[in-house]
């Protein structure tokens, strides 16, 4: 019977093979050939004759392709989230590019030993710190203890900085879009200064390289998308609260519109990201941003005015088989429904009709959750085990801004920007 957990487990992962390498950045070329690619090569990491790490700001699905065409041809060993590796259209891809399993926010032996093992045999690896891609166009703070990881590497540490890749496909919408997009190659840390430099100043300096907002970059680039007259398109997965009523989930994105069902307030988006008020009556922020700052502004601000804040809603929980993969790009078995509940006391899991998948995490152990498709679910491990929920409203990414805020107020390891410290001030959280 297969074992698809011990397979992954026990796998002796390689270099890719040169034809292999050679054939995924021809098919690339090929796909992405009408796509409008800058690249810029600072430092080039085929003059690093051993082996590197290249580290890139996660900001979309196609990101592996701009770091694979900034790289080549040097051959670069690329890190996936290990519930990928159970969906059978990826499978035998990845098994043929030598893609290495990692489990996003939790301890993981497995995906160690895969980087530790391509680094000995004299490869490169290649994965995004933040954990996931971005959900609203800027970055996540790193994972903590990337700096630890990078020091144990010891090798060379490259950057591949991306631009336009969110604008070019969404959480919120799959579409690829085309318009304009950037890859910049550069060193950021030598091996001496990984031994120089301590753990958290590196966590420090990759946070202040990665940051980045894609709607104030696209206000300065001023690029036309060809958004195929979809720009809104569940957009109230992610602006899910209205500026001017402040209600929750009766935003609806459809076509190029934005509007709050509950109060009518709204606006048009046009091909350039570019609101546009119904009226003047209408209270719509300058940039997307902007909005979503003003969503988890609330959330500070209600959390921590309220010691009996608890937020509930009805899920269904998905889990990993391990006998088959999962076809028709599912990403696991749907296995109970029940109430997924945030408090002060951590996140839980009541199920309606048995207890056998029930659960209970502090902020001690969970911090964030994964969009790993896109904004419509989420993702995260308990004990080491992933789990899908899939919430009956378009919560997640509430939900994500919510563990956040949560873990931040009662344990703060995986602390905001120091840019952001406006969002705590009460006197301009109000």
């Amino acid at each position: 019977m297969k074992d698809i957990r011990r397979e992954l487990a026990t796998r002796k992962y390689k270099t890719t093979s040169p034809f292999i390498y050679w054939a995924y950045h021809k098919l690339a070329k090929l796909v992405y050939r009408k796509c409008n690619m800058h690249f810029e090569i600072i430092d080039d990491v085929n003059d690093c004759d051993g082996p590197c790490v290249v580290i890139f700001n996660h900001l979309s699905r196609l990101d592996h392709i701009y770091v694979m065409l900034a790289t080549y041809p040097k051959r670069i060993n690329m890190l996936a989230g290990y519930n990928e590796f159970f969906r059978s259209h990826l499978h035998t891809v990845f098994k043929l590019n030598n893609v290495l399993p990692k489990k996003n926010y939790c301890n993981d032996i497995t995906g160690m030993k895969a980087m530790m093992s391509i680094i000995k045999q004299g490869g490169s690896i290649t994965f995004a710190p933040e954990g996931l891609a971005s959900n609203d166009g800027t970055n996540k703070p790193i994972v903590p203890g990337t700096g630890h990881l990078l020091k144990k590497l010891n090798v060379p540490v490259y950057f591949c900085e991306l631009r336009g890749q969110y604008l070019q496909n969404t959480k919120h919408c799959l579409d690829e879009r085309h318009g304009k997009t950037c890859a910049k190659l550069s060193l950021l840390f030598s091996t001496e200064e990984l031994k120089e430099l301590s753990s958290v100043e590196i966590d420090d300096k990759i946070n202040n390289s990665f940051r980045h907002d894609e709607y104030a970059w696209q206000k300065e680039q001023h690029v036309k998308w060809e958004s195929y007259g979809r720009i809104c398109h569940r957009l109230e997965d992610v602006l899910y609260r209205c500026p001017r009523c402040g209600k929750e989930f009766e935003m609806y994105g459809h076509e190029n519109v934005i509007e709050c069902k509950a109060c009518g307030n709204g606006a048009t988006v046009d091909d350039y990201y570019d609101f546009h008020k119904f009226n003047d009556d209408c209270v719509i922020p300058d940039l997307f941003t902007d909005w979503i700052t003003e969503e988890r502004m609330a959330i500070i601000r209600e959390i921590r005015n309220d010691p009996d804040f608890s937020f509930k809603e009805n899920v269904k929980i998905g889990i990993l088989p391990n006998d088959r993969y999962l076809k028709k790009l599912k990403t696991s078995v749907i296995v109970s429904e029940g109430v997924f509940t945030v408090d002060h006391d951590g996140v839980h899991y009541r199920g309606k009709n048995d207890d056998s998948h029930d659960f209970d995490l502090t902020y001690n152990e969970i911090y964030t959750v994964i969009t790993e498709v896109d904004s419509s679910f989420f993702n995260f491990y308990v004990k080491g085990e992933y789990h899908d929920v899939f919430p009956e409203r378009k919560s997640s990414i509430k939900i994500s801004m919510l563990i956040e805020e949560m873990h931040r107020l009662h344990v703060n390891t995986y602390k905001n920007f120091v840019w952001n410290d406006f969002m705590y001030e009460p006197e301009k959280n109000k």
